[in-house]
């Protein structure tokens, strides 16, 4: 069996797509954070399990392992679509054993030659440290996730912290794209939001608590 976990917070604009994409699912937990829209009813309609918590990604992560089912667990955000195939890709995976870890391709839901080059960073990422971040989607053995401690309540980089603990040679990356939206970007700059993102992956690195990296993030 397997589960999706999806954290939300006022997720409204983009939760009916990443739903719609993963009608091949046998259970959908949504883990809402305290959302003021219709990300809760939107959840509901779909026939997810919704499960309501404090803010916090790591934290509705946590929550949302210990009511899921399954003995595979995909945790995803929920701005992110999986492209057609992911279930056949991830059952093949699950055929394999549970010794390991999987993700997908990053791909950003634009059309900007920006959006190309954030891909290729992400893609250098992964081939050179074998980092992949949440918006990949994570599919890990119940068996594996508890092994390694699961998600620790961090506000930030809790996806890092988990990849790192599972270790390289314990991730293989699945041929299927997720397509994160990419308002984020657009919203805050192509350029900002990037180095950003290696801003707090570095600080993280150098030992700065993601509580404290969460602050600059608000």
């Amino acid at each position: 069996m397997l589960s999706v976990i999806l954290p939300t917070l006022n997720s409204s604009g983009t939760l009916a797509a990443c739903l719609g994409a993963l009608w091949e699912a046998d259970e959908i937990v949504v883990v809402d954070g305290g959302s003021s829209d219709a990300t809760a009813a939107i959840a509901e309609r779909s026939g997810a399990t919704v499960v309501r918590t404090a803010r916090g990604r790591g934290a509705q992560l946590r929550s949302g392992e210990l009511a899921a089912q399954g003995d595979w667990l995909l945790f995803l955000h929920s701005d992110t679509i999986l492209e057609r195939g992911w279930r056949e890709a991830t059952d093949g995976h699950i055929a394999a054993g549970a010794g390991r870890a999987a993700f997908f391709r990053f791909r950003l839901g634009a059309d900007d030659w920006q959006a190309r080059l954030v891909e290729a960073g992400a893609a250098l990422r992964v081939g050179l440290l074998k980092l992949p971040y949440g918006d990949q989607g994570l599919l890990v053995s119940r068996a594996l996730y508890e092994e390694v401690g699961g998600y620790r309540s961090f506000p930030l980089l809790e996806d890092v912290d988990l990849v790192r603990r599972i270790g390289r040679a314990r991730l293989r990356a699945l041929p299927v794209d997720a397509v994160t939206s990419a308002e984020r970007w657009q919203r805050d700059g192509w350029l900002r939001r990037s180095a950003r993102n290696l801003l707090y992956l570095a600080l993280y690195r150098l030992g700065v608590a993601p509580a404290r990296i969460a602050e600059l993030y608000d």
